[in-house]
């Protein structure tokens, strides 16, 4: 905190209308101001090296880095930084990387001001932030077993819109190999076909449309 007792809150979403909105929120409570806002993850890395916010509301989605590429260059600089990932994905998958990496907590986009601002306190008291139906859906999946990387990758290809025989080529690796992946990729998502396992995938944050 500064001198005058305010939380120093640093700002990083693409979109103006949704800084200005989270500015005018933070700034509108006597214990809080927003000291920068970025655009980009690495205007986010250079921002956070000038002002040393106390707390950090950082986009998932930006234009270079993604969120939590960001999130790691700050934490492995600064590991005391205390970073909330604001997105409008619910993914498990995404939520559990953004805690690997050292994210403090997590809110939704769509949450009511009042959990913002709760958040922020919380979070720059040293706690972490976490809502019920976040935690229900981290709980929800915490026994899966997780795909492979090589898995991922061709899940992101049939959500493409690739067939076997196209995957196959792109990865350098036998049509057979592939129709492996593929099966052990339904069994592993509990989808019934290839629509279904992409729908799961993104929905969970595993792929990216």
């Amino acid at each position: 905190m500064t001198v005058s007792g305010k939380i120093r809150v640093l700002s990083v979403d693409d979109h103006p209308l949704l800084r200005e909105g989270i500015a005018a929120v933070i700034n509108s409570q006597s214990d809080m101001q927003i000291v920068a806002q970025s655009s980009t993850g690495r205007e986010a890395i250079h921002s956070f090296r000038e002002h040393r916010p106390d707390v950090t509301l950082m986009d998932l989605r930006l234009p270079d880095l993604s969120g939590i590429d960001a999130l790691s260059a700050i934490v492995a600089e600064f590991p005391a930084a205390r970073i909330v990932m604001l997105t409008t994905f619910e993914g498990d998958v995404e939520i559990q990387r953004a805690f690997a990496a050292g994210a403090r907590g997590y809110l939704l986009k769509n949450a009511p001001p009042a959990e913002l601002v709760d958040a922020v306190r919380q979070v720059h008291a040293g706690r972490k932030r976490i809502p019920h139906d976040i935690a229900a859906q981290l709980a929800e999946h915490i026994a899966d077993e997780r795909l492979t990387e090589r898995e991922v990758d061709v899940l992101q290809h049939v959500a493409g819109g690739n067939r076997n025989k196209d995957i196959a080529e792109l990865l350098s690796i036998s049509e057979e190999t592939v129709k492996v992946h593929v099966k052990h990729i339904m069994e592993k998502l509990g989808a019934s076909d290839r629509t279904a396992a992409v729908a799961i995938g993104v929905r969970r944050g595993i792929i990216q449309l």
